[in-house]
């Protein structure tokens, strides 16, 4: 990679190296030329899924090839939906209204092959109800299945060392989670459910070599949300994604994303733990302590004064989000926001030109004014004019930013210089 603000200079290449250069193009273009005659007569056949692979190497930017390569497995080498039923469609507590599908595999199967023939008489339950005959796989259907599970975990093997090389590269990340898709609607739910796992581990790796990656972090989100659902027959998994975002954090103070995803989670966490009042305090205390105790360690890192603001103002309702602590009096909120301000203030005794320390004493204390009501102290007004001041002085670029503070708490006495 190189360096912001430091000129590159071309190195000479020689004549072998252009030999090379014009090898490789020539061979892209010999490649994109068979796949695009391919295309144009329909021809979704395992010639041009490996010619998509070819090309795909070479540049895996290339969408419209992954859109033939999906139509390859469509049409040619994974199972027609319509030929069977796909266990996943066919849960007895799962409704098929329930169940996102594509057009092509949203009917059940129509085969007389596939369901047994029916007794003379209907079979009763211990109620007495007649049970409703369910379409059963058969031994065509099974290994149809493992044929799709094996070309759909190859399909992803593919993807990985292009991840590897190109690890932003959003079509290859599209074109992985299409085929997760592909799992969930011709596979059983636990194999299924079993890939869907395996790239949450995959992610997990992936943060661990790069913790902050937020692109990483969105797509973990996004399997979680599928795990949960009920067409993988989830269960909510808040508990132990609330306990990795706190082991990030424990490895890296710093981590936006992980913070981020804390915050997200919090909101299910306290309705699924069904807290009563005094856990839904002890709670809170618990975070102020681990942010509060970031902040003393590194009160220069932006992203937990994102955490500390998002705890702050939810005790006055400005976050948008559930509260934490609904029934705490208005008394009790304040004595939360005090509390906090007098530790910030602490933190000015060691980091005079860190302008997180400024901004949130600023935020905190128009907050607090805010929450009661009540007729401004003079010593608080002098303070937030002396912070807004400091603002101006450590960050001059905002200046316009500092100026609407001062409008809109309504203060006087700050010069605008």
């Amino acid at each position: 990679m190189t360096s912001h603000g430091v000129a590159r200079s071309e190195r000479p290449r020689t004549d072998k190296q252009r030999e090379q250069d014009l090898e490789k193009i020539q061979k892209y273009r010999s490649f994109e030329d068979q796949v695009r005659e391919k295309i144009a007569e329909s021809q979704y056949d395992i010639e041009t899924f490996h010619l998509t692979s070819k090309l795909l190497r070479l540049n895996p930017e290339y969408y419209t090839i992954w859109n033939a390569r999906r139509r390859c497995l469509i049409y040619g080498l994974l199972s027609k939906p319509s030929d069977g039923s796909s266990l996943s469609k066919v849960l007895p507590s799962t409704s098929v209204t329930d169940i996102p599908t594509t057009s092509s595999a949203a009917s059940l199967p129509s085969s007389s092959t596939e369901i047994p023939q029916a007794p003379d008489h209907p079979k009763t339950g211990k109620s007495g109800t007649t049970l409703d005959l369910k379409p059963l796989p058969t031994v065509d259907d099974a290994l149809k299945r493992e044929q799709d599970a094996g070309i759909i975990r190859a399909e992803l093997g593919f993807t990985i060392p292009l991840l590897m090389e190109y690890p932003k590269c959003y079509w290859i990340w599209n074109y992985r989670l299409w085929t997760l898709q592909q799992a969930t609607e011709r596979l059983d739910v636990a194999t299924a459910r079993g890939i869907w796992e395996e790239e949450l581990g995959l992610v997990s790796k992936m943060l661990t070599k790069d913790r902050r990656n937020f692109h990483a972090w969105g797509y973990r989100r996004h399997l979680v949300t599928q795990l949960e659902s009920a067409v993988l027959n989830g269960r909510s998994m808040v508990e132990p994604e609330f306990e990795y975002t706190t082991g990030m954090i424990h490895v890296d103070l710093s981590n936006f994303s992980a913070w981020h995803n804390r915050s997200q989670l919090i909101p299910r966490l306290l309705a699924e733990r069904k807290l009563d009042d005094d856990s839904r305090r002890a709670f809170l205390d618990e975070e102020l302590d681990l942010v509060r105790e970031a902040l003393n360690v590194g009160p220069e890192d932006q992203s937990l004064w994102f955490y500390h603001q998002y705890l702050v103002l939810n005790l006055v309702g400005q976050t948008g989000s559930v509260q934490i602590a609904p029934h705490l009096t208005v008394d009790e909120r304040k004595s939360y926001i005090l509390r906090e301000i007098v530790d910030i203030k602490d933190l000015l005794e060691d980091y005079q030109d860190i302008k997180w320390i400024y901004e949130a004493l600023v935020e905190y204390t128009s907050a607090l004014w805010q929450l009661t009501g009540e007729v401004r102290e003079q010593q608080e007004q002098s303070d937030v004019e002396a912070w807004l001041a400091k603002l101006r002085e450590l960050d001059p670029m905002r200046t316009g930013r500092w100026k609407d503070l001062e409008t809109q708490l309504d203060l006087t006495g700050v010069s605008t210089k």
